[in-house]
């Protein structure tokens, strides 16, 4: 497979990070420009706007419908970047999309899943919009609603599924769509979910049907958990297996240099192992090779420990 290029899609603008916190609290858009300008300089090619409640703060949906036209104006009057529009709302977006200068380039509707509400709709501005795309093809719709993915073939089938929806529906060719397979903390993934999303990647990359699609991951929950000390190049490891797999997108914070570890680097080895060891052999429950990859995930980080003083 030909080498392709990671485009980095910077996070900063999610009031998860307390300067965003900050900014939204004030309704202060000077702040948030600040955050796209500090994201381009660290070499973003689109800004994620996320403007939603999580865990330290509450956000009502009419808070961030009057706060939109706003702050994109603001955002796009100083950089050049397109915008990641991220929220599962249809009326997010459609305000969203009203107020966004499309002279700065297709924005990116982030994104569809199984379980949206009012997902026709959402198709219809993505068509109206002529945007691109990002779906979640974590889950599927099942018996009554929908399921989380626990096998590789049922995220390549979602992905599929959504794929032949948005050309039949909103006229979007592959190199418009953006398959999100889902990442998941990596210390305490005992359902084996991190080797599901590379292993639906590669069934992904090598369907003729999909081909051009892109692949994406959200970066920040997969070192959760683990030591302040190891979790960029713990990324950064997972980076260099995922682009491996055809990873070519990455929602990730500009500023940790979301850039693959060399495939031989000690760290690369160290966790490409773990993942193997988080495969269940014959008889085995998910659930003993969860527990074994997390141990040796574990290992990762204690051999990683800075000398005490």
């Amino acid at each position: 497979m030909a080498e392709m290029k990671l485009r980095l899609i910077g996070d900063l603008i999610n009031n998860a990070y307390a300067r965003a916190r900050h900014a939204f609290a004030e309704r202060n858009v000077a702040g948030y420009q600040q955050l796209a300008q500090l994201q381009a300089s660290r070499g973003a090619d689109y800004l994620d706007l996320n403007i939603d409640a999580t865990r330290q703060v509450q956000v009502k949906l009419a808070d961030m419908l009057s706060f939109l036209p706003e702050v994109i104006p603001a955002i796009q009057e100083v950089t050049a970047l397109p915008l990641c529009i991220d929220n599962p709302s249809v009326a997010y977006h459609k305000v969203a999309l009203r107020h966004y200068d499309r002279g700065k380039g297709a924005p990116i509707l982030n994104s569809i899943a199984a379980s949206r509400e009012r997902l026709e709709e959402m198709i219809e501005l993505i068509a109206e919009y002529n945007t691109l795309v990002i779906v979640m093809a974590s889950e599927k719709f099942g018996d009554g609603g929908t399921e989380q993915c626990l096998y590789p073939g049922d995220v390549h089938s979602a992905a599929k599924h959504f794929v032949e929806l948005l050309a039949t529906k909103a006229n979007r060719s592959n190199d418009q769509i953006i398959i999100d397979p889902g990442l998941a903390p990596v210390g305490a993934d005992t359902y084996g979910l991190v080797n599901i999303g590379l292993d639906a990647m590669r069934l992904i990359r090598q369907d003729s049907d999909l081909r051009g699609v892109h692949l994406t991951v959200g970066l920040s929950n997969f070192a959760w958990g683990t030591p302040k000390y190891i979790r960029e190049n713990l990324e950064r490891a997972y980076l260099a297996l995922a682009v491996e797999a055809g990873l070519d997108f990455v929602i990730a914070n500009p500023e940790k240099s979301p850039e693959p570890l060399p495939a031989d680097h000690a760290i690369v080895q160290q966790l490409r192992h773990a993942l193997q060891l988080g495969r269940a052999g014959e008889g085995e429950s998910q659930e003993t090779a969860g527990f074994r990859q997390a141990e040796a995930v574990m290992e990762i980080c204690n051999s990683a420990a800075p000398a005490d003083d």
